[in-house]
């Protein structure tokens, strides 16, 4: 009777290129390489300020108020969170959309590039969007024709100066792509009655929160500012 040798069947392996992609596994098990300590606390000091350097460029960055056009809602000295992501994402370090959920909407205050110079970071609060039709009376001001009311304009000036666009501006129309904001300072604000629109894509965020507020004339921390949400 004839025999059959049986052939031992081959355990599959993986092929070449599906074993570079297990990039996790060593080819010879051993001690990882040694390395100084010097070395590993450069790559860790380099690793949090690459993570660091991402949040800040594409989530959330902290801002100084040195002026006070939004007083009395911000104070001079506070110090602010802006959410990066309240209105959509970024790619990190350039201004490229990936993203958009939330248009800007009347009341929020933000923070952008101002139009004017195209450097410097502004806060104010948006009064009108795109569409609508603002107007300015006698300090009252109106969107769309009706009477808005305004719980943040703070008048520290009880006159009426009819020949500046402070107290008397308009009727104007918010073009597509802009937005009119105003400082809740009316009064000592330099904000879209002066320089017009600002451009929806200079928005860097809405500013959210008050992390740290010190008065430079007192030299004293105003601890009843810290952790105050922004409306």
């Amino acid at each position: 009777m004839a025999r059959y040798k049986s052939i031992p069947r081959e355990t599959p392996t993986a092929s070449g290129w599906a074993r570079k992609l297990i990039f996790w596994r060593r080819e010879h098990p051993g001690p990882a390489p040694y390395k100084s300590w010097l070395r590993q606390n450069a790559e860790s000091l380099l690793l949090a300020v690459g993570v660091a350097l991402v949040v800040r460029s594409s989530v959330v960055e902290a801002f100084w108020v040195p002026s006070g056009s939004m007083l009395p809602t911000i104070e001079i000295g506070d110090h602010l969170f802006v959410n990066k992501l309240a209105y959509g994402m970024y790619l990190p370090f350039v201004r490229v959309e990936i993203a958009h959920w939330n248009p800007v909407q009347r009341g929020h205050i933000v923070v952008f590039t101002s139009p004017v110079d195209h450097e410097t970071d502004l806060i104010k609060r948006i009064v009108a969007i795109e569409g609508d039709k603002i107007e300015v009376r006698h300090k009252r001001l109106f969107i769309n024709g009706e009477t808005v009311e305004d719980l943040h304009a703070h008048f520290t000036d009880p006159n009426r100066r009819d020949s500046v666009p402070r107290d008397n501006f308009g009727p104007v129309t918010v073009p597509p792509g802009k937005f009119f904001v105003m400082g809740d300072n009316r009064d000592q604000s330099y904000d879209s009655r002066f320089w017009g629109f600002a451009d929806v894509r200079d928005v860097k965020g809405k500013a959210t929160l008050i992390y740290w507020s010190w008065n430079s004339r007192a030299r004293w921390l105003r601890w009843e500012r810290l952790g105050r949400f922004l409306r």
